[in-house]
């Protein structure tokens, strides 16, 4: 009664089947409610009635395995009424039942745990398809002991291992260095999930790769699990090192290199700079994470917009900048820039300033040299000291870049006066201001004597007399430049004398002289020594050229009166000749006898060559000087003349050179043409006979040579000429011989030909 009410009313379904038929003998109560079958019903089937038929074949071998065994376990599904599934965990056990061979079946409804156990493996289905599918390394460890549950095909080939080599390991043997497993895992802690942590992992044959890792927490088979999904950054990697090496390669180029190399953002950004930027300019690339690069640098808005400009533009050339130093001194620099692909600007510069200083200075120096020659060309222009002066203050001024220059002049007692200005307008002007400065003759400024020059910033801090300071003030002097003019005096032992003083006045502030501007000034004051000097000269000459003048006109004057004096001698003398030959014209009339007239005529003829002569010379332009050639012509062509000649019988030829004779000379060889002309028309041509006389002067050498000769019947072999009574062939060689102290000869071929040679005298 027990065992039946204990059978009746147990909760788990109980099935009884006979052994050989398989007929159900008894079921109980909750069976029936689980199958929803009725016990009639039970009583018509089989236990392989609820079993599906792809399941009868293995349940019926397991019960011929285990027909030997008293208890036995198995899972199954059951078909239920109206075909309803139910999965079921059943204990046979071996009992006899009403006298026969059965086996009572104790049954465990499973079936919501099998639906858990389903979705969990459909679950682990579809994850394991999908992690065979995501084309990167995927893994899943469970976090309570670390463990490695599951590995995708990626994972495999990137860790370069089998499954089996993976599965079931701990997660800790992939990581390079554990302790970087362990901050991973205390970042996942921390934060819940990681993504993109990069991580350097370890393969199964040792070598390694950098990874990124994403991490999250999950549920895996009922654990507790840590998926991992990795990506292989090792190219990255590789490339981020090549470039690193490479960057830092160019940076030890940039930092060795003796250029400045900066880094800008298009917002003109500083992004980096090497140690030659930071050594030149002073400031360090740290100082610039609150301060404006551009506005540090390039304090003058002008300044700063041309830079602006200049990155702004397209042309890659190089530019000069006035760059601000950290310490506020100015550094000349000189850029050029690359534009970039990623809209960043690499400068590069250099500091320019040595170059610019030497610039300056070749062009002071050429500005000098200009000034110089400009000064020197003033003087070769003008001698005027006045002008001199003007131009060179001026130019100074200019040069110096200063408000006022003077050229200041000492008197005998060492007051002064300004002899010479250039001032800028607005200041002061000192030029014919009355200067009341006692100092100079107190004996200040004696180191001026001695030729020293002063360059003075500050005229507070010179040391300077205090007549001296309100001198300056009185034109409101704040610097200057001060180099004396000192002339040279003496003879042999030369000495120096203060002529005045150079002075270039700078009046808007104190200022910093240049040692080459002092030396320019000493230069000029040597060049204003030269041009006093010759403008002293040039008066003095001046002086002397107008009492040579003065002179010259009197000795003009009284060269004229002489030249009148001279001309009426000559007039006079020709005049008196004149009448003694028109006295004899007279006296010859009254004979009778031709001999005796012939020699009247030959003694008129005489005096009218020496009369020709005063005639020619009071009548030339230039008193004294004898046209010899007028002069020869006319007295043969009135000998001629004179001699009342058949027309056409004797013809004259002459071939005078314009040759210098004094008055001595001139009326020798006028006498000896006459005696020789008279002696061809008297001798040469009997019986009106035609001929031809010729007449020849000129130089030979240093002689003067004259011939007249005839093509007469010339002169007998046997008269020796020499020893004639003759009077004009006496004369003739008395004239020659003793007048001009010179040589005569005769050829008698074809006619008679004298010859005379005398020595060439300068006119007196």
């Amino acid at each position: 009664m027990i065992d039946d009410f204990i059978f009746t009313n147990n909760p788990s379904p109980i099935l009884i089947y006979e052994r050989d038929s398989l007929k159900f003998l008894n079921v109980n109560e909750a069976a029936i409610s689980k199958y929803g079958y009725s016990k009639s019903q039970f009583q018509q089937m089989q236990i392989t009635d609820i079993y599906p038929a792809e399941d009868i074949p293995n349940f019926l071998e397991n019960l011929a395995n285990n027909q030997n065994n008293l208890t036995f376990t198995n899972q199954y599904r059951h078909y239920g009424n109206k075909g309803k599934f139910i999965d079921v965990e059943i204990v046979t056990y071996s009992i006899e039942y009403n006298s026969k061979n059965a086996y009572l079946v104790y049954i465990n409804d499973i079936t919501k745990c099998k639906e858990i156990e389903r979705n969990i493996l459909a679950g682990e289905a579809i994850f394991q398809a999908v992690a065979e599918v995501i084309p990167a390394p995927l893994m899943i460890s469970r976090l309570s002991d670390g463990l490695i549950l599951n590995a995708n095909k990626e994972f495999l080939k990137a860790f370069r291992c089998a499954s089996d080599d993976v599965v079931n390991c701990p997660v800790v043997d992939i990581y390079h260095d554990i302790a970087e497993s362990q901050t991973l895992v205390a970042a996942l802690e921390q934060q819940g999930s990681l993504h993109n942590y990069e991580i350097l992992l370890k393969r199964a044959d040792g070598t390694s790769f950098w990874a990124i890792a994403s991490l999250q927490y999950l549920t895996f088979n009922g654990d507790a699990a840590i998926l991992a999904l990795l990506s292989d950054i090792t190219k990255r990697k590789n490339t981020e090192t090549q470039l690193k090496e490479q960057n830092e390669f160019l940076q030890s180029i940039f930092e060795q290199i003796p250029l400045m190399i900066a880094l800008i953002n298009p917002a003109g950004e500083l992004q980096w700079v090497n140690q030659e930027w930071e050594r030149i300019i002073g400031w360090q690339m740290q100082d610039f994470q609150t301060r404006d690069l551009l506005s540090e640098l390039y304090p003058n808005h002008e300044a700063r917009q041309y830079v602006i400009n200049f990155i702004q533009s397209a042309e890659r050339t190089w530019g000069d900048f006035r760059t601000k130093m950290r310490d506020g001194q100015i550094v000349d620099t000189s850029w050029t820039k690359i534009n970039l692909a990623n809209g960043q600007i690499l400068g590069i510069g250099q500091d320019i300033t040595q170059r610019k200083q030497t610039e300056q200075t070749l062009t002071t120096q050429l500005k000098r040299e200009q000034l110089m020659r400009t000064v020197v060309q003033r003087i070769h222009q003008s001698l005027n000291l006045q002008d001199i002066l003007n131009a060179i203050v001026q130019e100074v001024r200019h040069l110096l870049q200063v408000e006022r220059v003077v050229v200041y002049q000492f008197a005998p007692d060492m007051s002064g006066k300004v002899v010479a200005e250039s001032v800028e307008s607005g200041w002061t002007k000192s030029i014919g201001v009355q200067i009341e400065d006692t100092c100079f003759q107190t004996g200040a400024g004696v180191e001026y004597y001695q030729g020293r020059k002063r360059a003075i910033a500050n005229i507070y801090e010179a040391g300077l007399t205090d007549c001296h300071i309100q001198l300056l003030e009185q034109f409101e002097v704040k610097a200057n430049l001060v180099v004396p003019i000192l002339l040279e005096v003496g003879g042999e032992n030369t000495s120096s004398r203060l002529w005045g003083l150079l002075v270039a006045h700078q009046c808007s502030s104190t200022r910093q002289w240049e040692e080459n501007q002092l030396d320019l000034l000493d230069q000029l004051s040597i060049t204003i020594a030269i041009a006093i000097q010759q403008s002293s000269i040039f008066q003095q000459a001046q002086t002397e050229l107008a009492e040579r003048q003065k002179a010259e006109m009197q000795l003009r004057s009284a060269l004229a009166e002489k030249e009148i004096l001279l001309q009426e001698v000559h007039h006079r003398v020709k005049n008196n000749l004149q009448i003694v030959s028109s006295l004899l014209q007279l006296q010859s009339q009254t004979l009778k006898e031709p001999e005796v007239i012939r020699v009247f005529r030959e003694s008129q003829n005489r005096i009218d060559s020496i009369s020709l002569i005063h005639k020619n010379l009071y009548t030339a332009p230039n008193i004294g000087q004898l046209d010899v050639v007028e002069y020869i012509e006319s007295l043969a062509t009135s000998i001629l003349i004179s001699y009342q000649l058949v027309p056409k019988t004797i013809s004259l030829k002459t071939n005078i050179a314009a040759v210098s004779l004094n008055v001595d000379q001139a009326i020798a060889c006028g006498l000896i043409i006459n005696e020789l002309i008279s002696n061809s028309l008297k001798h040469a041509f009997p019986n009106t006979q035609q001929g031809t006389i010729t007449i020849t002067l000129q130089s030979v050498d240093e002689y003067i040579e004259m011939s007249v000769q005839d093509n007469g019947i010339g002169i007998p072999n046997d008269l020796d000429w020499n020893n004639t009574n003759s009077l004009g062939l006496s004369l003739v060689y008395d004239l020659v011989t003793e007048q001009l102290e010179g040589s005569i000869t005769l050829e008698r071929h074809h006619g008679t030909a004298f010859t005379i040679q005398f020595p060439q005298l300068i006119l007196q």
